[in-house]
């Protein structure tokens, strides 16, 4: 016999004997599952994945509809945050327009100025109730965080560095300064 005809017997006999003990042990059979067992639990990881796809594409969607919404709220917000603001000084307008009309009519020049200073206090106490308030600033220590010194002058009455004249108010809105007092500072 030839050494490949050996060489095949011998593949053969180890191939007969390999059956043979796979089949006497039961080796294979709880690992082999059947091929239609096996599509189907393939079938549904893929119906999973899918879902899973279509819920997080929806995911997105919403999120970015919602951060279209917040950007749009955000900006009307912005553009009408003075409304209530402007809605209260409506009046002080009407009452500004009445006083001219009125002064057209009468040459009197007390009652004009009389109605300008009750306007002007309308006036205050709208923008005060914002939040708005004037600062005191004469014989107070200058501070740059609230006064704008334009001018230093000379004074017997006052020491150094206090504010001895306003020159333009200063405002704070809310716990900001809004614009600092223009002042007269002693030396």
């Amino acid at each position: 016999m030839s050494e490949q005809t050996e060489k095949q017997d011998l593949n053969e006999q180890t191939a007969e004997e390999t059956a043979t003990y796979t089949e006497a042990e039961g080796i294979g059979e709880e690992h082999a599952a059947p091929e239609g067992e096996a599509a189907a639990e393939l079938d549904a990881l893929r119906r999973q994945a899918e879902e899973a796809q279509e819920r997080y594409l929806r995911t997105q969607a919403d999120f970015d509809n919602f951060r279209r919404r917040s950007r749009v709220e955000k900006e009307d917000f912005a553009k009408y945050a003075s409304s209530k603001l402007v809605e209260q000084l409506l009046p002080v307008l009407d009452n500004f327009e009445r006083a001219v009309a009125a002064s057209k009519d009468s040459k009197d020049l007390d009652s004009l100025l009389k109605g300008i200073d009750m306007i002007q206090r309308q006036l205050g106490q709208t923008l005060e109730q914002e939040g708005l308030k004037a600062m005191e600033a004469v014989g107070e220590a200058f501070n740059p965080d609230f006064h704008q010194a334009v001018m230093q002058v000379e004074s017997d009455e006052h020491e150094e560095g206090i504010v001895v004249e306003e020159l333009q108010k200063g405002y704070v809105f809310k716990d900001k300064v809004l614009r600092p007092a223009m002042v007269k500072v002693s030396k």
